[in-house]
C-alpha cells in the first residue's frame, strides 16, 4: 500500500487523544465515548490494510459524536466556538491591518499574519485549555523556517489566476488581509476562495465565510471537502476545474499541506504553522515553525 494513504502510527495517539477531547466539547458519557473509542479502533487498525488518512479518522469521530447527540451528519458541533473564534479574530483585525500598512513589505507582513493565525486549529490543539488573545498578542514571536517567499512573488507576478484553500475558523480573518494585499500588489488577479463543504472541528464553511464578509472580497467557492483536509478524488467538480486551472493556489494548514503536498506541482504555495513532530518530519522544519513551501512538481 502507498505510504501517503497509509496512517502514520505516530498519529494514533492524537487521533485517539481527539475522541476522549470531543467527546468532553460534547458532554457525552463515559459509555458514549468508550463506544467511540471502539469504532476509531476499528478504523485505525482497518487503515494498517485500507488506504485511509487521519483526515477519514477524524471524519469518523465527528460523525460517530453527532450519532450519539441524536443529531444530523450536517450538525455543527463546533458552531459556537468557531463563532468566537471569528469575533475575537475581527476584534483584532484593524490592529494587524494597521501593522501591514506601516510595514516596509505588506504583501510579507500579511503573509506572516496569515501563516501565524494557523495556530487556530482546534484538531491539533487541545482547546480546552487554548487561548486565542495570547496567541493572537504573540504572533510576533513565530518566524519563518521555510520561506518560499521569491519563488511566490514570481509565479504571482506570472497568474491571472489564484486558488485560495482556506482552512480554519478565525484565521481566516487574516487570509483576508494576505488576499486584500495580494489584491492592491497585483490587481489583474482573479482570487477565488474555496472553504469545506460540510461542518468538521473548526474547519470553515460557507456560512464561516460570509459571517466574515469573505465573500464580500472574492468569490467563494465549497470544495466538497467533508473533511479537515482536501483529498483531491473526494471534493466535488467545480472544485476540481478551479484546482486544475489555476495559476497559483495558496494552501493553508497542516490538513492540506498532509492531503495535497504527496502530489503537490510548483503552482501550490503551502501556508502553515507547523504544530506537531509530525508534521515537522514532513516538512523538514522545527515544530511551532511558520512554513512558505513550494510543492515540488
Amino acid at each position: 500500500m502507498d505510504k501517503d494513504t497509509t496512517i502514520d502510527k505516530i498519529c494514533y495517539p492524537c487521533l485517539t487523544k481527539q475522541v476522549y477531547t470531543i467527546s468532553a466539547f460534547a458532554k457525552l458519557s463515559k459509555e458514549q465515548t468508550e463506544r467511540i473509542a471502539q469504532v476509531v479502533d476499528k478504523g485505525l487498525l482497518r487503515s494498517q490494510t485500507t488506504p485511509m488518512l487521519p483526515q477519514h479518522i477524524a471524519r469518523l469521530v465527528e460523525d460517530e459524536v453527532n450519532r450519539e447527540l441524536g443529531m444530523p451528519h450536517d450538525h455543527d458541533l463546533y458552531a459556537d466556538l468557531k463563532q468566537m473564534s471569528n469575533d475575537i479574530s475581527l476584534s483584532y483585525n484593524e490592529k494587524f491591518r494597521q501593522k501591514i500598512r506601516e510595514s516596509e513589505n505588506p504583501l510579507e507582513a500579511g503573509m506572516h499574519i496569515a501563516a501565524a493565525g494557523n495556530i487556530i486549529d482546534f484538531g491539533a490543539k487541545n482547546h480546552e485549555s487554548f487561548n486565542l488573545d495570547k496567541e493572537l498578542n504573540s504572533f510576533d514571536t513565530v518566524t519563518f523556517a521555510h520561506y518560499d517567499i521569491r519563488q511566490f512573488k514570481d509565479r504571482l507576478k506570472a497568474s491571472k489566476s489564484l486558488l485560495y484553500i482556506c482552512d480554519n475558523c478565525g484565521e481566516i480573518v487574516f487570509d483576508m488581509l494576505l488576499i486584500e494585499e495580494i489584491q492592491k500588489e497585483y490587481p489583474d488577479i482573479q482570487i477565488t476562495a474555496t472553504v469545506r463543504d460540510r461542518p468538521i472541528i473548526n474547519d470553515a464553511t460557507l456560512n464561516d465565510a460570509a459571517y466574515i464578509g469573505l465573500d464580500t472580497l472574492v468569490r467563494v467557492i465549497s470544495s466538497g471537502s467533508i473533511y479537515p483536509g482536501t483529498i483531491l478524488p473526494e471534493t466535488n467538480e467545480l472544485f476540481q476545474q478551479e484546482f486544475a486551472s489555476a495559476d497559483i493556489i495558496i494552501s493553508k494548514g497542516q490538513g492540506n499541506f498532509e492531503t495535497l503536498s504527496p502530489t503537490a506541482d510548483a503552482r501550490l504555495f503551502f501556508l502553515l504553522r507547523i504544530k506537531c513532530s509530525y508534521m515537522a518530519g514532513l516538512s523538514g522544519v522545527p515544530e511551532d515553525s511558520l512554513v512558505l513551501m513550494q510543492g515540488k512538481g
